[in-house]
């Protein structure tokens, strides 16, 4: 249990995580939430942005580092395809536990569902959705070369966007550095914005 708790407590400090992590930590993280189904929990967004806030400060490189996770990013996705492909259907009859919900697999279904194919890019901007939105497409036989290529877009394009966005404000702002628990509930907020319109109009519609 005190394991757990100190995990909890690093995962929450992303400034001291992406420093004490590196290059292979930062990756694994990134390829944990995209492609593992108890990543789902990880601080993806915020891990990415404060990369490039340490980044516009000389301590990280980042255009090694955007190929690095870039890489990671799309190897995460593809494992979550091929977990839907060979067993994806079992999920849904999966007992709920700690370090997996349902719920979130169903919700990523009805996603893929409104949103087809490019559910695959939409989905890496929002948190928990871009953990299973690759299980689902492998569960529902998407062809796998139609996958990679929304695999390839979205993946750099999350990686990439999150570093950049970073990296300028560190650029523009050299202050912000010191109110970055700040930027990182900004970004929080803004990657689940879209998910509490669209609940929200689901709600309105009902």
């Amino acid at each position: 249990m005190q394991g757990l708790t100190e995990l909890f407590h690093r995962l929450r400090d992303v400034n001291g995580l992406v420093q004490a992590a590196g290059y292979s930590g930062m990756a694994a993280i990134i390829f944990a939430e995209t492609g593992l189904l108890i990543g789902f929990f990880l601080p993806g967004d915020s891990l990415l942005v404060t990369a490039g806030l340490l980044a516009s400060q000389g301590y990280i490189d980042v255009w090694l580092l955007g190929l690095i996770l870039s890489v990671a990013a799309i190897a995460g996705d593809t494992a979550g395809y091929s977990i839907g492909k060979a067993g994806g259907h079992r999920l849904f009859t999966r007992e709920q536990s700690l370090l997996f919900n349902r719920e979130h697999l169903l919700r990523a279904h009805q996603f893929y569902e409104r949103h087809g194919g490019k559910t695959i890019i939409i989905a890496r901007f929002m948190p928990i959705i871009r953990t299973f939105a690759p299980v689902v497409a492998g569960m529902g036989d998407m062809r796998y070369s139609r996958f990679l290529v929304y695999n390839l877009i979205g993946g750099v394009a999350w990686v990439w966007s999150m570093l950049l966005i970073g990296l300028l404000l560190g650029r523009t702002f050299p202050g912000v550095a010191s109110h970055i628990e700040l930027i990182i509930l900004v970004i929080v907020f803004l990657s689940i914005l879209p998910a509490l319109i669209a609940r929200f109009k689901s709600k309105s519609e009902n």
